[in-house]
């Protein structure tokens, strides 16, 4: 009993892998089992998935544990292995092989080792080895299979390449994924593809943390024009937003336009990467002042990103918000209050409150204020075009609440700061007459402006260009649903010909045929 109750004690500490599940290598080992079976049968939604098991582990990645699964999974020898080991940090364990022997018979009955068992380990080595989290037992009695196939290999790339960027080693990720990049470009597979664009990404992202974003321009276009022969969609789409946001972190708006334009556009196989387009494309339109198209690309892809993206929406809500203030229009409140992008979006809710007053003096202040956020979100120089809109909205109010006033009281109530105020207003004045901002008219002789009657606005066609908006607006969002439907494909059902549709049926009237004679015979 005495001996039992010790027992019990003893393993009540330790973290066995049957208590706790299934260990992150033998996941990473389940994983490779997918990939492998997805390569032979060359199905591509086994990659994804196998893709989406390894983002969901990437928190529980650790040395050890990446060794052994490469160990694993290639061999030892190749040229692979080792260059992806050096990658990874070394790690020094030292074990006494007598005490391991002692302690693995005594601890057999308990399932694992522990350091209460008498051993000799130290503490910070025996925490190495339930990092590794490696069962000793299946791995004494089998040796691991070796698994060959490409994808597998580029598995291995990605999943050290995710691991060096979270721990930032961010020189050995780049030099990883070069080396991932020049192994790519040998491999023309179908299951590739999905790995390859994981691939892509990673390999700029890891140029973008040291800065040195455009040294790898040139072998963008390059690999974007293999995706291309190769007819790899989804390598083309990834490649071709990664060529944006390289132009476009460098301001190359010109460069960006033109390779969007002359780039093949086909169905979006990715929601993540149509909405990562949008947005980019939001950017373009906004920079080259077509603003109805850019309002509508930056809405949608809000709207498409998914709800855990916090980050990549609070961003197409900031040029949403200043596209919007472009065109004349007030950004509703509620959207300023969603849910995590309360304080995001704070010094855009106040720059808003400025241009909706109409109040230069108080968007002069805000645009200081905030002028580090507005440099950060690389927004600043629209900010600019923003003073012309707060100007236009002033005088619009100063048209409603006046039937008539003059230029001087107009130039001291919008706060112009030139040397000639009065001649600043009466062209602001005739400007927004011109561009039918206002409905007013310009006395010069007498240096005042009138303003004309309100009329009822449901007497003309503006209610009409409103509703159609919105019917367009619900017009569109449904076809779009539509194209976006996916169905499972028809590979249960084949198409017999007509020699089995002759057997079947004949097979089927002989058996109706033997089923009448048996029920004769019973009568």
């Amino acid at each position: 009993m005495t001996q039992d109750v010790e027992m019990k004690d003893r393993t009540a500490p330790s973290n066995s892998v049957s208590s706790t599940g299934p260990s992150t290598l033998h996941q990473l080992k389940e994983i490779a089992s997918l990939i492998e079976t997805g390569s032979y049968t060359k199905e591509v939604r086994r990659i994804v998935r196998a893709i989406r098991l390894t983002m969901a582990l990437r928190r529980k990645l650790k040395v050890p544990v990446l060794s052994a699964f490469l160990d694993f999974a290639l061999v030892p020898v190749s040229e692979a292995h080792s260059r992806l080991s050096a990658y990874l940090p070394k790690r020094k364990i030292y074990l006494i092989l007598e005490d391991l022997e002692d302690q693995m018979e005594n601890s057999q009955s308990v399932g694992c080792l522990s350091p209460s068992a008498g051993g000799k380990i130290p503490q910070h080595h025996w925490e190495d080895e339930h990092d590794m989290e490696v069962d000793t037992a299946t791995s004494a009695d089998q040796a691991p299979v070796k698994h060959l196939v490409p994808e597998l290999e580029i598995y291995c790339y990605l999943l050290v390449l995710v691991f060096l960027i979270d721990q930032k080693k961010y020189n050995e990720a780049k030099a990883c994924s070069s080396a991932s990049i020049v192994r790519l470009k040998n491999l023309n597979r179908r299951t590739v593809d999905v790995l390859a664009s994981k691939l892509y990404l990673y390999y700029s992202y890891s140029y973008e943390l040291t800065g040195h974003l455009a040294e790898i321009r040139g072998n963008l276009l390059g690999l974007h024009r293999i995706t291309t022969l190769r007819h790899d969609e989804l390598g083309q789409e990834t490649l071709l937003n990664l060529l944006l946001r390289n132009y476009l972190h460098y301001n190359l708006y010109d460069q960006a336009e033109k390779l969007r334009s002359k780039a093949p556009r086909f169905e979006a196989h990715s929601n993540q990467q149509f909405c990562r387009y949008l947005f980019y494309l939001g950017k373009i339109r906004t920079i080259q002042l077509e603003y109805t198209d850019a309002k509508e690309s930056l809405l949608q892809a809000a709207r498409k990103a998914p709800a855990a993206a916090r980050g990549f929406r609070i961003q197409c809500n900031k040029w949403a918000i200043i596209v919007r203030l472009l065109l004349g229009e007030i950004p509703e409140r509620t959207v300023f209050m969603q849910k995590g992008m309360e304080k995001a979006l704070r010094p855009y809710f106040e720059l808003t409150n400025a241009v909706r007053i109409g109040d230069l003096e108080l968007f002069r202040s805000v645009a200081e204020k905030f002028a580090g956020t507005f440099s950060t979100d690389r927004i600043h120089n629209l900010i600019v075009r923003l003073r012309h809109n707060v100007i236009r909205t002033g005088l619009r109010n100063i048209s409603i609440s006046y039937s008539r006033i003059s230029l001087a009281d107009i130039a001291s109530k919008l706060r112009l700061d030139s040397a000639n105020p009065v001649a600043d207003a009466e062209s602001i004045v005739a400007k927004a007459i011109h561009d039918g901002a206002i409905d007013a008219t310009l006395d010069h002789s007498n240096g005042w402006m009138v303003s004309k009657e309100t009329g009822d606005i449901y007497s003309t066609i503006e209610p009409q260009i409103a509703f159609n908006s919105r019917i367009t607006f619900c017009l569109n969002m449904h076809n779009e649903a539509v194209r976006a439907l996916r169905y499972p494909p028809n590979t249960q059902k084949e198409k017999e010909s007509a020699e089995k549709r002759r057997e079947r049926q004949q097979q089927e009237q002989e058996l109706a045929k033997h089923i009448a004679e048996e029920e004769d015979d019973d009568f």
